[in-house]
């Protein structure tokens, strides 16, 4: 198994022992500041060589290939099988093939991976707050939820891992993205705490509010991020690539990726 699979992290949860999954940070990879190294972005300005080295790294270490979905902040689920081409539109994936690993790539969203108890169905999501928060309270979570549902997986069966991303200390939102989770269910303001003195501008919970979605659709057993510090993307410039912190500084950042398959 490749040291870099080792060094990365792992999610730390019940899954069957044949179900696999890591997230990587910015290290291991070849790509020059400002995004080094681990950039397996293709869209952030990097060189290309260096982004196809780094995800030749990746498939290397989970020894299948990553899917790299074109991520554009929506709800759609794509189920995935050896044939499904990189650069597909969609923000959550699912598969029970064992060739491929669903993959996503984040820079201060929230990652989330998931499977059933017994390991046949793995999935993944990207949760940024416009495809969490969804229309009329159905995002891309609950897309993710009714699409394992319908492989006759019990929701009590499911586990989910929400990986790290932008954490509440430092999420600052205004009345778009309050409206956008409050508008249609009020409890979702227990997640946005006020800035003071400040109009209309909140310091809002994204892994909070993924569990409260989660929660919802009876979706108990959840793993991860606790919304601490320690899983705040913005506050750890030397481990995780951070959209909100280095676009202001160097213009630019790199992506992690978060990834689940199978093993038989």
């Amino acid at each position: 198994m490749s040291d870099l699979f080792t060094r990365w992290m792992r999610p730390e949860w019940p899954a069957p022992t044949h179900v696999q999954a890591v997230m990587t940070d910015r290290h291991g990879g070849v790509s020059a500041a400002p995004w080094q190294s681990m950039n397996l972005g293709d869209h952030v300005g990097d060189a290309a060589a260096s982004v196809a080295a780094n995800r030749a790294l990746l498939a290397q270490a989970v020894r299948r290939r990553p899917v790299f979905m074109q991520q554009v902040h929506g709800t759609q689920v794509l189920p995935l099988d050896a044939s499904t081409l990189d650069g597909t539109a969609a923000d959550a994936c699912l598969t029970q093939h064992t060739d491929i690993a669903c993959t996503i790539m984040v820079a201060d969203c929230l990652p989330v991976l998931a499977c059933d108890a017994e390991g046949r169905t793995v999935a993944a999501a990207h949760a940024g707050w416009r495809g969490l928060a969804g229309s009329h309270g159905v995002g891309v979570l609950e897309n993710l939820i009714t699409a394992l549902c319908s492989q006759l997986v019990d929701r009590s069966d499911l586990l989910v891992w929400l990986g790290p991303c932008i954490g509440p200390e430092v999420f600052e939102v205004g009345l778009e993205v309050w409206s956008a989770f409050c508008a249609s269910d009020l409890d979702a303001a227990a997640f946005f705490v006020p800035v003071p003195d400040v109009p209309h501008k909140w310091r809002a919970d994204l892994a909070g509010l993924a569990r409260w979605r989660l929660g919802k659709m009876g979706v108990t057993r959840i793993f991860g991020n606790t919304s601490q510090l320690d899983w705040c993307t913005v506050s750890q410039p030397s481990r995780f690539f951070s959209h909100r912190r280095d676009s202001r500084g160097v213009g630019q950042t790199g992506r992690m990726a978060a990834c689940i398959w199978l093993e038989r």
